[in-house]
């Protein structure tokens, strides 16, 4: 059971780094589709094309991360990211489904988040597994 339990956890992490590492790549290379949702909530044509770098290599740290070691407090990080990048879609005008099609980026965070155990604590957050895991 503990065989699969890691294969599983693997499988997640690495689902993970390629949602990230993907946007990650696209957000550096400042996807023109992609400057309506930062101009919707305010940020100028220019201001959107500079955040998107940072959000890129921000986006690419999370997938080595997660990857590699699978914080929780990056795992939250991770799923409130992708959900709020999923729904600005609809907020600037496009179809609902946009934001149903991409419900995976968020919950597989979620999903592995659950898997290592809830955080109890502000020292959790910064651990891979609850004490009770261990």
């Amino acid at each position: 059971m503990m065989e699969s339990q890691v294969f599983l956890q693997l499988i997640l992490r690495i689902g993970i780094f390629g949602t990230f590492l993907g946007h990650g790549i696209f957000a550096l290379a400042v996807k023109p589709e992609w400057i309506p949702f930062l101009t919707t909530v305010g940020f100028s044509v220019k201001s959107a094309s500079l955040i998107m770098i940072l959000i890129g290599a921000l986006d690419i740290l999370v997938a080595i991360t997660v990857l590699v070691l699978p914080l929780r407090i990056i795992l939250i990080w991770a799923a409130i990211w992708a959900f709020s990048a999923a729904l600005i879609r609809p907020i600037s005008g496009t179809h609902f489904l946009d934001f149903v099609e991409r419900s995976a980026n968020w919950t597989l965070p979620l999903v592995l988040l659950f898997l290592q155990g809830l955080p109890r604590n502000f020292k959790d957050l910064f651990s891979i597994y609850a004490k009770s895991n261990k």
